[in-house]
């Protein structure tokens, strides 16, 4: 056997144990989760290696609001929570627990969306765009709809998958067997969640 035949072997013989132990629909999701985090942490990073090269950055307390960022914080948090509930349910197979957690973690991710979209048409109203910004530099407007632009479009994913993991649960006879898919979406829910605590902490607050 050549030299490069061992090399892939020695490699992919632990890959092929992990997919083995947590399955590889968990694998594929976590490798995309860790994929994705990449990509927010270098969208992150720009944005405070880009602020601390502006001297006219706007202080983000004079252009956002806090009490609103916060709000949308706390639904998003909240969601994990009844997420976490609503796994909880399935494991138990309790199929109207069930029903009801996973309808309270898609309403708050959609009451989220709307108050990002409000968000949205009140700056955009007030002048600030990709490429303007009434309070100062203009990438600060450019950061803020990518940032959080990126992430609604995670969110408003996460709805939509959500959605058909509800429908997908409850056609299922034996709410339990269901627990693997259901697992996976709550660790792309979770993943949102947390991601948006370090986009609300970089964009609001710093």
């Amino acid at each position: 056997m050549s030299q490069a035949a061992v090399g892939h072997s020695s490699f992919a013989t632990p890959l092929v144990s992990l997919a083995a132990r947590a399955g590889w629909g968990r694998l594929a999701m976590l490798l995309f989760l860790i994929s994705d985090a990449v990509t927010f942490a270098g969208l992150l990073t720009g944005t405070l290696v880009l602020r601390t090269h502006n001297s006219d950055w706007p202080t983000p307390a004079a252009v956002l609001s806090i009490p609103l960022g916060a709000i949308m914080t706390a639904l998003l948090l909240a969601s994990s929570l009844t997420m976490q509930q609503a796994l909880s349910a399935v494991r138990r197979s309790q199929r109207q627990q069930f029903r009801f957690f996973l309808l309270l973690t898609i309403a708050a991710g959609s009451a989220f969306l709307i108050l990002q979209t409000y968000e949205w048409q009140h700056l955009l109203g007030k002048g600030m765009t990709l490429r303007g910004n009434p309070w100062g530099a203009p990438l600060f407007g450019a950061t803020f709809y990518t940032l959080t632009g990126f992430h609604g479009l995670h969110v408003f994913a996460g709805v939509v998958y959500l959605l058909a993991i509800l429908r997908y649960g409850l056609q299922r006879s034996d709410l339990a067997t269901c627990y693997e898919p259901i697992e996976m979406a709550r660790l792309y829910w979770h993943f949102v969640d947390i991601v948006w605590v370090f986009v609300f902490t970089c964009v609001y607050v710093l």
